[in-house]
């Protein structure tokens, strides 16, 4: 057996096996932006990997559809802010750092208690400043105001009204005073009964048990003690009360007992409806919010 020496010198190999690059360096590499040609090492923090084959990819695609992937591209993020704009939350999802986390108004599904904060009674003052932020100065009952009046304006509703603006602005007049009455019976009573008027989002995981709780929380609340169930009348007590009153001024004087009635059985879609967005607000923020 020949030593690692002198007989190794001696051993010549008819072939060779080198690295299969050498056998073509008459080829012209093409140098990269870090000035190194394609077959030489680089370190893994320094690759591409997958991240930049794909961009390497979308380079040349891009530039063989002749831009018009590139104003697609650019067209999109513009799409996604405007949507992403309705689902957003006022005020943010991070507690104050002023201590008043009881206090939550978003805009579209009102007051809601988040699920990382203690749900705690609410004093006098405190009820009062949410029924404050509620009805008068959260954007909210101004959109759903002047939603629910022009969809009454579609459908031609109190035709004696007209379908000008005047018509239109007397329809937005009803429907803001029957929010309004409707929003204090609400807070009245269940300040009386101390009883929860905020949403609270579930404590649990998954998909449907959430959806469990937000219909559920549809029809029951909690007493003072946070912890016991009580019918959760008083939104349908205000549902009645501000289209009964309502019908005071609408043309006809229609049965004030047929309005409350109506709007009690709207209350029922509407109130799951508002507590399933409230619920899964947070996710269809991250959803929006990717990339």
């Amino acid at each position: 057996m020949a030593g690692k020496g002198e007989g190794a010198e001696k051993t010549q190999y008819p072939y060779y096996l080198g690295r299969l690059h050498r056998l073509i360096r008459c080829q012209r590499l093409q140098r990269r932006r870090d000035e190194l040609p394609d077959p030489e090492h680089r370190p893994h923090g320094d690759r591409g990997g997958d991240a930049h084959g794909l961009v390497r990819s979308t380079v040349r695609v891009t530039r063989v559809m002749g831009g018009g992937l590139a104003r697609l591209a650019r067209a999109v993020p513009f799409t996604l802010f405007a949507t992403c704009c309705l689902c957003q939350e006022q005020p943010p999802e991070s507690p104050k750092p002023s201590g008043d986390t009881q206090i939550n108004v978003n805009w579209l599904y009102g007051s809601y208690v988040p699920k990382d904060v203690p749900l705690t009674p609410l004093n006098g003052h405190q009820r009062l400043k949410l029924y404050i932020r509620q009805t008068y100065t959260t954007p909210g009952i101004y959109i759903k105001t002047a939603a629910f009046a022009l969809h009454d304006q579609v459908r031609e509703t109190n035709p004696e009204w007209g379908d000008d603006f005047e018509g239109f602005a007397k329809r937005l007049g009803s429907r803001q005073a029957q929010f309004i009455i409707q929003n204090s019976v609400t807070s009245l009573g269940d300040g009386i009964l101390g009883w929860e008027p905020r949403y609270d989002r579930c404590r649990c995981k998954g998909f449907w048990p959430r959806t469990r709780h937000a219909i559920v929380r549809n029809f029951v609340t909690y007493d003072r003690t946070e912890r016991s169930l009580r019918p959760q009348i008083m939104p349908y007590l205000g549902a009645f009360a501000g289209s009964a009153v309502a019908s005071n001024w609408e043309p006809g004087h229609p049965r004030w007992q047929v309005k409350g009635y109506q709007a009690v059985i709207s209350q029922i879609p509407v109130g799951a409806g508002i507590n399933l967005i409230g619920e899964f607000a947070p996710e269809i923020r991250k959803i929006f919010h990717k990339k």
